[in-house]
């Protein structure tokens, strides 16, 4: 399994993975992501900011992840743990259903800690639904301390909890 910055070439095949997450997490009766988000342009300018990240096996793309410094409005308002510098933001987190459970998300995320201790962030941020008890346990196990909650009303009308590890303590 190999991990490395996603190209314009990757699009479809990443646009494919969220869409086959988005309908497994509605079949879940979990309504995070759906028709509206993420769509392919999200993807286009996540490739284009050079923020996205494929995981891949023998059969191809397996899964991505976003890790960014760029701050959502949303995330505005949050009494972070750390100082609102040099902190990395998480997004869309996605590992094809066919391939959940084998340990490509943990992957994923101990590349995204690694790049934010290898390059000084302070912090690791993101957040997840709170209809989504899977993702919040996942966290939680990976010591992201769950903090206050934030609405993406385009996406559903519930809460999002944010997370957040200190990385390099200031």
């Amino acid at each position: 399994m190999i991990i490395t910055n996603a190209s314009k070439q990757d699009l479809e095949q990443l646009f494919s993975v969220v869409k086959s997450c988005a309908i497994n997490l509605i079949e879940q009766g979990i309504f995070q992501w759906s028709e509206n988000y993420p769509t392919k342009e999200i993807l286009s300018s996540d490739i284009a900011l050079q923020q996205i990240w494929k995981i891949e096996n023998e059969t191809g793309i397996v899964g991505s992840i976003v890790l960014t410094e760029i701050e959502d409005p949303e995330y505005e308002h949050v009494k972070w743990l750390t100082k609102n510098q040099k902190n990395l933001y998480i997004h869309r987190l996605a590992i094809h259903p066919n391939f959940q459970g084998r340990g490509y998300a943990q992957k994923l995320m101990d590349f995204a800690e690694k790049f934010a201790i290898e390059n000084n962030y302070n912090s690791i941020r993101l957040d997840t639904f709170s209809k989504n008890k899977r993702n919040q346990k996942f966290y939680e196990k990976r010591n992201y301390i769950k903090l206050e909650s934030i609405y993406f009303p385009n996406q559903s009308e519930f809460p999002f909890y944010c997370y957040e590890m200190p990385i390099n303590n200031i």
